[in-house]
């Protein structure tokens, strides 16, 4: 069997989201403007690559570009919880020691990206929450915000709308309406997320959210969790997921596409499909990944109706998307 070749020597791919996005319910400036963020933030990634810098910096600094636009579910643009806060997750991982770091249910770090990384290098943890991850941040020298920093009239009226929803339908039972609510499960899900191999070989993989519009009691998804929202490994592959949280973490989803090409020897396009048009299917989840392998092979995968995307290779090809093809 012949051994499988380079495809690029370094690369990057990013996502803001997956859900039901149509060109019909789209203005052609909004669409515009979604295409030059993407744009905006992968040439950032690219840039640090090409000019032999650290798939880490990569992916924090790209990632940062969605973080502080409020176009995506995450940073700036978070959606609100039933109790009208923001509560931010998110997650970092390297492909080359299996370090991971990650935190949950954030309020007040301007960039939770930033944060997770330092959990990966600067702690002893995996996963921080909460009022202690913000007291580690502050530590760490990372900004901390007034939390109105994140509010979005946009984000907060979608809120409004679901609750005047639950109020007509007058449904008693809370977790059919933070979890169940058919405008939640056909939203569109504004995680963002990044993976990117640099020229020393190293995946590295992140992912940042704002979580579920009228999210209670804590409620936390999969963006945080590393094998559900978040994987790299430099033996097989880097995976950024974005979807509804729960199925990804019941499924395991990014930690399951590296399994299988580390046990099965699948590729990377075939793994990826059997975890997102398959498995994640018949449970009824909604969502996809981006990913790359260690040989350079970019995919995006989805099963709903887009998933903002852009990707990068070594010789410099752009490519941004929004709606299937």
């Amino acid at each position: 069997m012949s051994t499988p070749t380079q495809v690029n020597d370094f690369a990057i791919v990013i996502h803001g989201g997956a859900g039901t996005i149509l060109k019909k319910n789209m203005t052609p400036e909004k669409e515009k403007e979604y295409i030059a963020k993407l744009e905006e933030a992968v040439k950032l990634g690219y840039t640090i690559l090409k000019e032999g810098g650290t798939s880490a910096d990569a992916v924090e600094k790209t990632i940062q570009v969605m973080e502080e636009s409020p176009l995506f579910n995450a940073g700036k643009g978070a959606v609100f919880t039933n109790e009208e806060t923001n509560e931010l997750d998110a997650s970092f991982m390297d492909g080359k020691t299996l370090n991971a770091g990650a935190v949950a249910g954030v309020k007040d770090i301007k960039s939770p990206i930033a944060a997770a990384r330092k959990v990966m290098t600067n702690s002893n943890h995996v996963m921080l929450s909460g009022k202690g991850a913000s007291i580690f941040a502050k530590k760490e020298g990372l900004e901390i915000v007034d939390p109105s920093y994140f509010f979005t009239e946009r984000r907060f009226k979608s809120l409004q709308r679901i609750k005047d929803k639950e109020k007509t339908e007058q449904d008693h039972d809370d977790q059919k309406a933070a979890f169940y609510d058919a405008d939640i499960k056909n939203a569109k899900f504004g995680t963002v997320g990044c993976v990117a191999l640099d020229k020393s070989g190293t995946i590295t993989a992140g992912t940042s959210t704002g979580g579920m519009t009228n999210k209670r009691w804590g409620r936390i998804g999969d963006a945080p969790i590393i094998g559900s929202g978040t994987y790299a490994n430099n033996k097989t592959c880097g995976v950024s997921s974005t979807g509804w949280g729960e199925y990804f973490i019941r499924a395991q989803v990014a930690h399951d596409i590296s399994a299988q090409m580390e046990y099965k020897n699948a590729t990377l396009k075939n793994a990826a499909d059997d975890v997102i048009q398959n498995k994640l299917t018949k449970l009824g989840g909604t969502g996809g990944i981006i990913a790359i392998d260690k040989l350079g092979n970019i995919v995006y995968e989805f099963n709903t109706a887009g998933m903002y995307r852009a990707s990068m290779d070594d010789k410099g090809s752009l490519d941004v998307k929004i709606y299937k093809d």
